[in-house]
């Protein structure tokens, strides 16, 4: 039985009373229709004729219910990366919004839902194909009933607009003729080049699928939550096709993901957040539920772990190291499954001796070799066949399974690289693939680039240490692109990631906007107005600090009424910064719609602690009760507790 694919081509026509979606290509296929305002869906069998026809798209990413409205978003461009296996893969270039209503007035949460969600759409790299699964790898593909539609193979972790998918999901369940309009995307990086090796034609395919569950932001996603998901969770498949209509196809699997405990990194506005590991053995069953599951999908897991073993990252190291020896005491078949391999990146690096993270090989130890890879040789008319399947997988983490963990992982892929090549035959034995300028240039820019979107998605800005994985050698002009970096990274952690973590909720249904919120202004600075104004005054004060110097005088203009002047200011302006380094939780851009617990619990302490300020305890005001509190920090209400974890709205 042939699949059910999306449909590529769909027009769009719209009136006052509906919306309606047919494919050209399928003219005798069912048309959807949704209904205005109401957004009810159903499936027509002859073609809608009437209303305005507004253009044709590359496909339906979903439907989502913000405060007073629903909108169907639609992808208006799409643009062709490439090719896998005769399969074309496309980028989401751009998306717009159909709304079910024509609003007269604006309202101010749901502009604010709609721009989250357009610069989410925007700035967040997602990938499709009509023809292609690409949330699973191919060794999952190997195993799986092509039979069924296109959204039903996706693995759910990967299957980015799943949440708003729903409405066409819950259709299609009385209808099955509603799955070609069922259009799976996944969030995260694809690369395909042709290349060759040594005279050898293939492709070279690098795919990061970022999960959708636990995501969001560098400080405020961290650790585990109760259903065993964990932050900033990455699968990254390295793949070669070497052949035409018959081809080698050589798979490799890795992934990456946060420390499995209840930890977080309190934003303070100092540069280095305060650390907070809680519940290490309360999160036992999380981690258990998480590493079940990681085995139950790839069989033997290396953990390696790359945080520091001195300061403060000593404590994270200590709790991962808790949770993996209790572990057998629960569990007698996970020992033999779990293998936990620990290397100090940072001490054995240290100086730019870079080439020593090479001793990692050693610690995996056969592990590695043992694992093998995913082999097959596809053809356009004969079944796979499978010659070899990854029976393992390894998991990388650092502090944020970001800079560190990007150079380790590339590693692996060489060495893995290596041996699949020798074993086709395209190498010899002994040779290596470095050793190939014009495909090694491609290897470390792919390899690269997949650690800047990674980097990028979690903590807002490209990977550091990518100058190691580009060149091989870690310069100082690395060096210092990385501590641009760096600062560049404390300010949008600090006063942007709030609103990119509200997106990330909104958009896969963590959040749920409501139309009978008691209030309609949620987004608005709730603080005291004494605390919002002290960063007008700080830089009041050094304006006027600079004119006192710069500004010219008049000849009977008082010397010490000047100097007066400025040391009254300078005292201003040392006062104001003091103050807004004290108490940095209150100037922190906190998520609003589920702020950490974390995050309002030291926004209150702040807040009291302000409030015994010498100079402006006093006009701070009352603020007295926990409703208001909460929602000083953006709250209003909607908590959840740390050792918990997020919970996940499906």
């Amino acid at each position: 039985m042939a699949p059910v694919n999306p449909f590529c081509d769909i027009n769009i026509t719209t009136s006052p009373s509906r919306y309606a979606f047919g494919s050209p290509s399928s003219p005798n296929a069912p048309a959807l229709v949704v209904d205005r305002p109401s957004g009810d869906m159903r499936l027509v069998e002859s073609p809608i004729s009437r209303g305005k026809r507004i253009g044709n798209v590359a496909g339906v990413l979903g439907v989502i219910r913000l405060r007073l409205d629903k909108y169907i978003i639609i992808i208006t461009k799409a643009v062709l990366v490439g090719r896998i296996r005769g399969h074309a893969v496309y980028k989401v270039h751009t998306t717009e919004f159909l709304p079910l209503q024509e609003r007269q007035l604006h309202d101010p949460d749901e502009d604010t839902y709609l721009s989250l969600l357009r610069t989410h759409l925007r700035t967040g790299p997602m990938y499709f194909s009509y023809t292609f699964d690409l949330t699973n790898s191919f060794q999952r593909q190997s195993s799986a009933d092509t039979s069924l539609p296109l959204w039903q193979q996706a693995d759910e972790r990967f299957f980015w607009n799943r949440y708003i998918q729903s409405d066409l999901i819950d259709l299609r369940s009385s209808n099955p003729a509603a799955d070609p309009f069922i259009l799976p995307v996944f969030f995260g990086f694809l690369s395909i080049t042709l290349t060759a090796l040594k005279s050898t034609p293939l492709s070279f395919i690098l795919i990061t699928r970022r999960s959708r569950h636990r995501a969001g932001t560098r400080y405020f996603t961290r650790g585990v939550d109760e259903s065993g998901n964990v932050a900033n969770f990455n699968e990254t498949e390295q793949i070669v096709i070497i052949g035409g209509s018959t081809a080698k196809v050589f798979s490799f699997v890795q992934t990456r993901g946060s420390v499995p405990v209840y930890w977080a990194e309190v934003n303070n506005l100092r540069y280095t957040p305060e650390l907070q590991v809680r519940g290490v053995d309360s999160a036992m069953n999380s981690a258990r539920k998480h590493f079940d599951h990681q085995i139950r999908l790839y069989g033997d897991n290396y953990l390696v772990n790359l945080v520091n073993q001195k300061g403060r990252e000593q404590r994270v190291k200590a709790a991962y190291e808790h949770i993996v020896k209790l572990l057998p005491t629960k569990r007698t078949d996970i020992p033999d499954q779990l293998h936990y391999v620990y290397f100090d990146f940072h001490h054995e690096c240290g100086g730019m001796e870079w080439h020593r993270a090479q001793l990692l090989l050693e610690q995996l130890g056969g592990g590695l070799y043992d694992q093998q890879y995913f082999h097959s040789v596809e053809g356009k008319f004969v079944s796979s066949d499978i010659r070899s399947y990854q029976t393992s997988v390894v998991r990388t983490n650092c502090m944020d399974c970001l800079d560190r963990t990007n150079v380790v992982q590339s590693m692996l892929a060489r060495r893995t690289l290596n041996r699949q090549m020798v074993d086709a035959g395209v190498l010899g034995e002994g040779e290596n693939t470095a050793s190939f300028n014009s495909f090694e240039v491609i290897f470390r820019s792919v390899w690269a680039d997949n650690a800047d979107v990674v980097s990028q998605t979690y903590s807002g800005t490209g990977a550091l240490k990518t100058d190691l994985t580009r060149t091989g050698v870690r310069t100082k002009a690395g060096a210092i692109a990385d501590l641009s970096s760096s600062i560049t990274r404390y300010f949008r952690n600090n006063f942007s990631d709030g609103p990119r973590q509200d997106a990330y909720d909104l958009f896969l249904g963590v959040h749920l906007p409501s139309s009978t919120s008691m209030s309609s202004l949620l987004f608005i600075d709730r603080r005291p107005i004494m605390i919002q104004s002290i960063p007008y005054v700080l830089c009041g004060a050094i304006l006027l600090e600079l004119a006192a110097f710069v500004l010219p005088r008049t000849t009977d203009e008082s010397p010490l009424s000047m100097r007066i002047f400025a040391l009254f200011w300078l005292a201003v302006a040392l006062w104001a910064t003091n103050f807004i380094t004290k108490h940095g939780k209150l100037y922190v851009n906190w998520p609003r719609l589920n702020t950490p617990s974390f995050a309002v619990q030291g926004y209150n302490e702040e807040l009291r602690s302000a409030k015994k300020d010498l100079i402006i305890g006093k006009w701070i005001g009352r603020g007295g009760n926990a409703r208001e509190r909460d929602s000083g920090a953006g709250g209003s209400g909607r908590l959840v507790h740390l050792e918990e974890g997020k919970k996940r709205i499906e």
